[in-house]
């Protein structure tokens, strides 16, 4: 299992600083040996692929992506675009992740329509497939886009596209059309019952390689009475699922009732047994968002430096 870290909007800094320390977070991560950086599209927050390419300016080896960037937000030519340009800035090292977020963030807070999500992303990969194959004009008409409209980023560059896949329409389309999928909310046995027989079968028929199965884990390295603690406090600053019902019903698949669940807390022991359950289950990659403890800025940055340094030495054990 690869293991990678992914990063959140960042309270502890000042806005000032936030971009800055945002890519000394993933140069840091590269020099710590980590395989990934993955970035979300957090509402009202740094622009996800603005700043993956600047990391990517600022690094050479780690692969960093977006965990996800939701597609009503932008037309899949203009993602294409943007993409496409993050990609040559990465220097070959970017990977797309996109996905249809949900009603309260699309609806709630942009007042776009929430129709039919699957729908419009099986739309949606019929653009960026005819994009992403390289210079020429794009000729696509469907249900949701009359696109006829040129490309000329640059030479043709593979650009991978997992999908937030939580659903059996969309993990169709992740296994069949993408590379996988980047889960949030995921436990073990949703991850093992759920989803990989799901995306696994669907790449099979499709005749593409076993696909990527990135887990978002919420880690904290504490002491075990101290785990449910942690627990409580990751359900409250990751955000609960009762939001989303796209998260309500991927919890059913498995044991976890809400984010703090799915977390691997506690020492060093119990850490490294929740992640090979992970392993085990079928996840390929991990994306670990720390979640530092402590009652004030000095000891929650003490506590995020730990967990990422034990994590860093996981690197070679999972």
């Amino acid at each position: 299992m690869r293991i990678g870290l992914m990063v959140g909007s960042d309270k502890e800094r000042s806005r000032a600083e936030r971009l800055a320390g945002l890519i000394a977070d993933g140069v840091a991560a590269e020099s710590a040996g980590f395989t990934t950086f993955w970035m979300p599209q957090v509402p009202g927050y740094l622009d996800a692929m603005t700043a993956v390419a600047l990391i990517g300016q600022a690094t050479e080896r780690i692969e960093i992506g977006t965990a996800v960037v939701p597609i009503q937000t932008r037309h899949p030519m203009i993602m294409a675009q943007q993409a496409l340009t993050t990609q040559v800035a990465c220097g070959g090292r970017f990977t797309l992740g996109i996905g249809p977020s949900h009603h309260w963030i699309v609806n709630g807070q942009l007042g776009l329509p929430y129709d039919r999500p699957a729908r419009l992303m099986s739309d949606y990969l019929d653009v960026l497939e005819a994009a992403f194959a390289g210079p020429g004009t794009v000729d696509v008409d469907n249900e949701s886009y009359c696109v006829h409209a040129p490309v000329d980023v640059t030479d043709p560059f593979e650009t991978p596209v997992l999908l937030s896949a939580l659903g059996p329409t969309m993990l169709r389309l992740a296994g069949e059309r993408a590379g996988g999928t980047v889960l949030w909310m995921a436990d073990e046995r949703a991850i093992g019952d759920h989803i990989v027989p799901r995306i696994s079968a669907a790449a099979g028929r499709a005749g593409k390689p076993a696909p990527r199965i990135v887990a978002g884990v919420p880690v904290a390295l504490c002491s075990n009475d101290e785990t449910d603690d942690a627990r409580a406090y990751a359900g409250e600053v990751l955000g609960h699922a009762d939001f989303s019902p796209n998260y309500v019903r991927l919890l059913e698949h498995g044991d976890a009732e809400d984010v703090g669940d799915t977390m691997a807390a506690g020492d060093e022991s119990a850490i490294l047994t929740r992640l090979r359950r992970y392993r085990d289950a079928g996840a390929t990659d991990l994306a670990a968002r720390i979640v530092p403890l402590g009652n004030d800025a000095t000891e929650r940055t003490k506590s995020r430096l730990r967990t990422q340094e034990f994590l860093s030495s996981l690197c070679s054990a999972l």
